[in-house]
Formats: structure tokens, C-alpha cells, sequence
């Protein structure tokens, strides 16, 4: 079965500060002509993934597909299904990867071109090219990684599709193979509430804001009946939304994270995609 999940251990992510030492000499990445920032920092940047170019050829990313570096040297990757982690040594304009864990979600085509591509540029060490809100990582084959900074969306009125659930340091995917109109979001509203759909009803309640927490109430919804799968995601997103939380949001990605440390991820979409409707 498909919908089987392999639990990972989290690696909350900030990112790498980059100093890169006056003027790159070229290491097969570019053309020369931009000057390279250096001294910037980026620690706690969410970077968008754009491309992947392995052996050549150039591999579009999935939208929404992010990279994360954190202080304490772990990588963080994924690309809309898995989670890929892996060891990351930072040193000036060079970053040193171990090799990178992935769980195994099966995924679409074009998201397992990406993540194939992402697990062979991410192993070895990369040169790192900062220049204004793009980040290039390349390996010494000439392999890239093309990346952007991500600008921070909004909590209230995004509509936030949930990839992740977390439980303490163990994070889990939610499975790829859902139905559309199963996948579990949530939308805050300025009134101070929040609806959306749980992995299987839908559902609505309160959600009070104030600086980095929210504290929800009791939800109300539908009381269907799914697949155990679907009812499984259910149980956990709606444990992460009981009582007081706490919230991060790094460019598209919104983490929510109860006291008892259940917990979500989840990730900025388009108001108007498929499945925003709540039907009983």
C-alpha cells in the first residue's frame, strides 16, 4: 500500500549564513559577470526550490518546493512528498552535505524527478553563490540547485494545505495518495476563526491570534466516515488544533505546534485551488 508513511526525525530548519571570502573564482557555476554578495546573511531564510540540473539535465521543481539549512548543520528538502534530511557542514562559501535520508512516500512522476535529482545534488560538497534573493548551490560535477528567498505569507487568509503531521521529533507525511477533496487545510479568518477540512470532515471553530500563538477552541463539523487512512490524518490534525499553540510561519510554510508537542506543517496555496469547498 501506498499510503504507508515512514516516520523521520524532524530537523527544524533555519538557514546557513553565508561567508563567502571576497570574489569567487569560478568552480563551473556561471559566467563570471555578477559580483557575488558576500557577508550576507541568510540564517532563517526559507528558500524556494526553482531547478534542479543533474548530469546535465535540468529538472523543473514541483511548486512548492523549499530547502532549509539550520545553524547546527542539518538540510532539510522536499518537494511536496517526501522529507529529505541530511548532515550539512557549513565552511565560508562551502557546504558540505552527508549523506541525505529520505522517507519513501511513492509520489507523482514529476515530484520523484525532482526529489531523484534533489538526493544526488545534495551529496558531496556544493559551492554556495548568493546574489541579491538567489541562492545557486554547485556540486564539483557542475550539478545545481537554483533557489530563491522566500517571502513570508501571511497566517490569516491563506489557504494552508497540511503536508507534515508531528508528534514530539518525529515528523510524518501526510500520504501523497489522498483524495483531492480529503487533503486537510485550514484558512483563519480576521474574525478570529478557523475552518477548513480535517483529512476527512470538515470543520470549523475558533482560533484567537496574539503574537506567536494561537489558541484554538473545540471545533464543530460533519461526522463522516472515511477510510482509516484518511481518519488516521484526521485524528492527528485536529490534535494539533485543541487548545493553545504556537506558530511559525518561513516563507510559504506554516509550522503549528500544540503543547503536548503534536503538531502540524502545512503550506501556503492558491485561494481558489481544487478542494477549498467544505461539503457535508
Amino acid at each position: 500500500m501506498h499510503t504507508q508513511r515512514m516516520a523521520v526525525s524532524v530537523s527544524v530548519l533555519a538557514l546557513l549564513t553565508l561567508a563567502a571570502c571576497g570574489t569567487e573564482s569560478g568552480s563551473g557555476s556561471g559566467d563570471g559577470s555578477d559580483t557575488v554578495q558576500s557577508d550576507v546573511p541568510v540564517t532563517g531564510v526559507a528558500w524556494s526550490v526553482d531547478s534542479l540540473t543533474v548530469g546535465g539535465k535540468k529538472t523543473e521543481a514541483p511548486e512548492g518546493s523549499r530547502l532549509e539549512i539550520d545553524p547546527k548543520g542539518r538540510a532539510k528538502a522536499g518537494f511536496g512528498c517526501n522529507h529529505i534530511g541530511a548532515d550539512a557542514r557549513v565552511e565560508g562559501d562551502r557546504i558540505t552535505f552527508g549523506k541525505p535520508v529520505s522517507t519513501q512516500m511513492a509520489c507523482d512522476e514529476t515530484t520523484e524527478k525532482a526529489e531523484k535529482a534533489a538526493l544526488a545534488a545534495m551529496d558531496g560538497e556544493v559551492t554556495a553563490k548568493l546574489s541579491g534573493e538567489k541562492l545557486t548551490l554547485t556540486t564539483e560535477g557542475g550539478d545545481t540547485i537554483a533557489l530563491s528567498e522566500e517571502k513570508p505569507a501571511g497566517l490569516v487568509g491563506t489557504r494552508w494545505a497540511v503536508n507534515t503531521l508531528l508528534s514530539g521529533e518525529t515528523a510524518t507525511s501526510v500520504p501523497a495518495d489522498l483524495p483531492k477533496e480529503r487533503v486537510p487545510h485550514l484558512t483563519f479568518g480576521e474574525d478570529g476563526t478557523v475552518h477548513g477540512n480535517s483529512g476527512c470532515n470538515s470543520f470549523h471553530g475558533k482560533a484567537a491570534v496574539k503574537g506567536s500563538t494561537i489558541d484554538f477552541g473545540p471545533p464543530a463539523g460533519t461526522r463522516k466516515m472515511c477510510p482509516e487512512a484518511e481518519m488516521e490524518v484526521e485524528r492527528a490534525v485536529l490534535a494539533a488544533l485543541d487548545g493553545p499553540a504556537t506558530y511559525t510561519i518561513k516563507g510559504s510554510t506554516l509550522t503549528v505546534t500544540s503543547k503536548d508537542g503534536k503538531g502540524i506543517g502545512a503550506t501556503a496555496t492558491p485561494a481558489k485551488s481544487e478542494g477549498t469547498q467544505e461539503h457535508g
